[in-house]
């Protein structure tokens, strides 16, 4: 006994020492791979408590407050939004706390860059305190989430958006004829995969014998947009490329795809519910990768301007040398804490805020937790509205886009 105490004791020292030196060692050039890896770790967190919380979320009275006890999956999905919640708020409380920072003098860049050790057991407090909160709240939560999932899905839009034009530019400041092909044959290789994936939404989610106005709107629209990118991209007053159009149309019909397989698994117009019953685990794993993805993506882009943080004052706006130099160590130092900082902290964490409430809708099957009589709702129509709109205001900015400059020509886009 004494001896297994003895090692237990040393396993933990060693531990101990590991996370330390892993924290110690995050720099300010992999902070932000760092916090990547903590909304990895979150994802990774609530995909286990998926699988084994349930038993012991049933014996826990505050959450299990119902006449009749819930089904597994209603405590699975209960598991994901508590974790879920613990993420969203210890960002967005990051993302206010970094409000303003303009230059690396301000002591919240130390606080963005270092203190991970307490960053960690914050984050582990914050999670673990999530499990003593009422129903009521992660209700609540799971609401506003189907909201801020689709905030994200904007942001990804505006990405995409930036993606295909410069990707586009790049490939037509090469001025030479291949890359012009190029160009012509990615284009229509998106159409035509835009065109047969909208044929068999038709076949899945217009069943014949049905009355589905409704999905035939849905998939009817998307088809319409996808002539209005081509039309508007075309004309000569634009003067586009119909790559990002055919880039877009493409991604809108995986939009109005998600949206109509998110309907009720008992609506007679959902095709997919003769065929599985939830979201499978290859679907649910590759939009888990797809999301860490976008979010790293998102994060490392997010307002990377520095020119719009650097105030007049700072050495990039020319401030003038002083009269008396400082010693050369110490005037390194007052150049380096004297930079302006490279991306908007604030932004930056407030993208892993909504990110952590895309990735609890997408383990959870955009599916309603809490309710009266504890049924589970695995998917439903908040989740089909929350993508159409996601679609159609990606449609409505790319249009933007491609008309402003015509529009507001004095005005740069």
């Amino acid at each position: 006994m004494w001896a297994a105490s003895c090692l237990a004791s040393c396993c933990a020292a060693c531990a101990c020492d590991a996370c330390r030196t892993v924290v110690s060692g995050i720099s300010r050039r992999s902070a932000r791979i760092a916090y990547c890896g903590l909304f990895a770790l979150s994802l990774i967190v609530s995909w286990i408590l998926r699988e084994v919380a349930a038993p012991l979320m049933e014996k826990i009275p505050w959450i299990n407050s119902f006449h009749t006890t819930p089904n597994r999956e209603w405590f699975e999905t209960d598991a994901v939004l508590r974790v879920s919640l613990g993420n969203f708020l210890f960002f967005t409380i990051l993302a206010i706390l970094m409000i303003g920072v303009k230059n690396q003098k301000d002591p919240r860049d130390s606080m963005h860059h270092g203190g991970w050790m307490m960053k960690v057991i914050c984050w582990c407090l914050m999670v673990i305190f999530m499990f003593f909160l009422p129903n009521g709240i992660i209700s609540f939560y799971e609401t506003i989430s189907k909201f801020g999932s689709g905030l994200f899905l904007l942001v990804q839009v505006v990405l995409l958006l930036d993606f295909v034009h410069s990707w586009n530019d790049k490939w037509v400041g090469y001025d030479e004829q291949f890359w012009y092909v190029a160009l012509l044959v990615v284009s229509l290789v998106c159409y035509v995969a835009t065109f047969a994936f909208n044929g068999v939404l038709f076949h899945f989610f217009t069943p014949s014998g049905q009355d589905c106005g409704l999905n035939t709107f849905f998939i009817v629209m998307t088809l319409i947009l996808i002539f209005v990118f081509a039309v508007v991209t075309l004309h000569p007053s634009v003067g586009g490329s119909i790559l990002p159009a055919s880039v877009l149309s493409l991604y809108c019909t995986y939009l109005c795809y998600s949206a109509l397989a998110s309907e009720p698994r008992d609506y007679e117009c959902n095709g997919l519910h003769k065929h599985s019953k939830a979201v499978s685990s290859g679907t649910l794993a590759l939009g888990l990768l797809t999301t860490v993805l976008s979010v790293v993506y998102s994060a490392v882009r997010a307002g990377s301007s520095t020119t719009l943080l650097s105030p007049p004052s700072s050495p990039r706006a020319g401030a003038g040398k002083p009269l008396l130099p400082l010693d050369k160590v110490d005037e390194e130092e007052e150049k380096e804490s004297a930079k302006p900082v490279s991306y908007s902290y604030s932004f930056f964490h407030l993208i892993f805020s909504l990110a952590s409430m895309y990735s609890a809708m997408l383990l959870t099957g955009w599916s309603t937790s809490v309710g009266e009589s504890g049924k589970l709702v695995d998917v439903g129509w908040p989740s089909v509205w929350v993508r159409i709109v996601t679609g159609w205001a990606t449609a409505a900015l790319f249009i933007w886009s491609q008309v402003a400059p015509i529009l507001f020509p004095d005005r740069e886009f």
